[in-house]
C-alpha cells in the first residue's frame, strides 16, 4: 500500500511564475496571504528571457541598420556594417541578467512569497505535488504554466539541432544562413532581424500568407518587405522532413530542398495539460487545448487559471489584465468580468503589424453587417514626409447597424503606437461619428485614422 506524503497547508499556491503568476502570487503574498510559488525555470517566464525584451532589443538594433540604410536619397549617403556582438551583449547583461532570475525571486520573497523550485502537478483540486512533496491551498490554487514551442512532428526533425526562440534568442553569433520554419509573429520578427545582419534567411509558412491570424493583405504586403530586404519567402508549402549532416536540409511538399547552417522551429506554441495534471479539474488532455476559465479567471471552486495556459491571447499585457481579475476575485474584492473584445496585438516586423478586435473575415463569420474602410500610409501626408520605409495602411472594419469600429488594423511605421487610439474606440464603442469629430494632429501617422473614417461609409 503506497503512503500519499504530507501536505504542507498554505492559502494560495500558484504554479508557474511567468508575468502572470507571478503577479497573482505576489499580490495575494503582499495582502497577508502565505502563498507558495512552484517554477521549473526561471521566475518571470518567457517574456523577460527570451520573449517580450531581448527580442524588442534584437528589433531596434535591427532597424537601426535599415533604417541607416535609407539615408540616400533623403539625407546623404551611408555605409554600414552590422556587427551582432553589442546586442547579444545587451540581450545576456541588460535584458537577461545572464538568464538569472535572483531579482525576480527576491522581489516574490520579500512580499512574504516562498518560491518552490520544480515541476509542480495538480493532484487534487486543491492540492499540488513538486519534488516529491504536496502542498494544500486552503484559498486557492492558481494555474499560470504558460506554454512551451510547439515542434511539429517532421520526419527527421527530432534528433537535430534545431533551435526554438531560446537559442535563436541566446545566440552568441549568428550564422551565415538560417531556415525559419514558420511565418507568425515570432518567426517573421526574428527572421527579419536575421536578414538585416546580413544572414542569408529563407522563411517557410505553410499557411498562404505571412501572419495568417491577421488581415490578408497584412501577410501579402509583409511578404513583399521581407522580398525587397533578401528574405526568400515561401508560403502555402509545408516542410515534410529534417535531415543534419552538419547543415540542415529541410525537403518541402513540393519537392523542393533547402539547405541551411541552421534552422529555426517557429510553429507556434502549446500548453502541456497533462503534464500539469488537469485531468483533477475534470479537463479531457487528450482534446483540450487550453484550462476553460469564466469571467473571473475561475476553473471550478478554488481554483483559477492565468495566461497562455488560458488560451486567451498568447500576451503578456492579457496574462498581466487576468491576473489583476483573479486576484481581485480571490481576496474578495469587486472588479469588472474580464472582457475580450479590444486585446491589441502588434507585431515588431518593420512594418510594425497592430490589430484589435476582429478581422473582416471574422465579424463576417460573426454575422455583423460589416463596412471596411482603408487608407495607405504612403498617400498620407506623414507617410509621404517619412519617405523610404512607409509602407503600411490603416483599415477599419465597422459594425454598420451600431455604427462603431469591431477591429481595426495600423500597419506601418510606429503601427503599434498608432493603435492605441483604434483599441480605445474599440474598447469604448465609440460611435464612428464621435471619431470622425475629433481633431487629429497633423501631420501625424495616427492622423491617417482619420483619412480611413473619411472613407467609411
Amino acid at each position: 500500500m503506497s503512503i500519499e506524503p504530507e501536505a504542507t497547508t498554505v492559502d494560495a499556491v500558484v504554479i508557474g511564475m511567468g508575468p502572470g503568476g507571478e503577479d497573482v502570487a505576489g499580490n495575494l503574498a503582499s495582502a497577508g496571504l502565505s502563498v507558495v510559488g512552484i517554477e521549473s525555470g526561471l521566475v518571470g517566464g518567457e517574456c523577460p528571457y527570451w520573449g517580450c525584451i531581448p527580442s524588442k532589443m534584437m528589433i531596434r538594433a535591427a532597424n537601426l541598420l535599415a533604417e541607416a540604410r535609407r539615408i540616400p536619397g533623403v539625407a546623404g549617403t551611408s555605409a554600414v556594417t552590422p556587427d551582432w556582438g553589442p546586442v547579444a551583449a545587451r540581450v545576456s547583461v541588460e535584458a537577461t541578467d545572464d538568464w538569472d532570475d535572483t531579482v525576480a525571486v527576491d522581489r516574490f520573497v520579500a512580499k512574504g512569497g516562498t518560491l518552490v523550485r520544480g515541476h509542480g502537478r495538480l493532484v487534487d483540486a486543491d492540492t499540488v505535488e513538486v519534488a516529491g512533496h504536496r502542498y494544500r491551498a486552503t484559498r486557492a490554487v492558481v494555474v499560470a504554466t504558460g506554454t512551451t514551442a510547439a515542434v511539429p512532428p517532421i520526419t527527421g526533425l527530432a534528433g537535430t539541432p534545431y533551435w526554438t526562440n531560446h537559442e535563436a534568442i541566446e545566440a552568441a553569433e549568428l550564422p551565415a544562413s538560417i531556415i525559419v520554419l514558420g511565418g507568425g509573429a515570432v518567426g517573421a520578427e526574428l527572421a527579419q532581424v536575421y536578414a538585416r545582419f546580413d544572414v542569408d534567411v529563407t522563411l517557410v509558412e505553410a499557411a498562404d500568407r505571412l501572419l495568417p491570424l491577421e488581415e490578408p493583405e497584412v501577410g501579402e504586403l509583409l511578404a513583399e518587405v521581407f522580398r525587397g530586404e533578401d528574405v526568400d519567402v515561401i508560403t502555402g508549402v509545408a516542410a515534410t522532413s529534417v535531415s543534419y549532416d552538419g547543415k540542415f536540409s529541410v525537403v518541402l511538399a513540393d519537392g523542393r530542398e533547402l539547405v541551411a547552417e541552421r534552422l529555426l522551429v517557429a510553429t507556434g506554441r502549446r500548453v502541456d495539460l497533462a503534464g500539469i495534471g488537469a485531468d483533477v479539474l475534470g479537463i479531457d488532455t487528450n482534446t483540450a487545448t487550453a484550462v476553460p476559465v469564466d469571467e473571473h479567471l475561475r476553473v471550478t471552486a478554488g481554483v483559477w487559471a492565468v495566461g497562455d495556459v488560458t488560451g486567451v491571447g498568447a500576451f503578456t499585457h492579457v496574462a498581466m489584465y487576468q491576473a489583476r481579475v483573479a486576484t481581485a476575485d480571490i481576496l474578495g474584492e469587486p472588479h469588472a468580468p474580464a472582457e475580450y473584445t479590444a486585446v491589441p496585438r502588434v507585431t515588431f516586423t518593420d512594418p510594425e503589424v497592430g490589430s484589435v478586435g476582429f478581422t473582416v473575415q471574422a465579424a463576417k463569420d460573426a454575422a455583423i453587417d460589416v463596412v471596411v474602410a482603408r487608407t495607405d500610409v504612403p498617400s498620407t501626408a506623414r507617410g509621404w514626409l517619412h519617405k523610404s520605409g512607409n509602407e503600411g495602411f490603416i483599415q477599419l472594419v465597422a459594425d454598420r447597424r451600431r455604427g462603431v469600429l469591431v477591429g481595426a488594423t495600423s500597419m506601418g511605421p510606429s503601427g503599434g503606437e498608432v493603435l492605441g487610439l483604434l483599441t480605445l474606440a474599440v474598447h469604448a464603442r465609440t460611435p464612428t461619428e464621435e471619431l470622425r469629430s475629433m481633431i487629429y494632429a497633423y501631420p501625424t501617422f495616427h492622423r491617417g485614422i482619420e483619412d480611413a473614417l473619411e472613407n467609411l461609409t
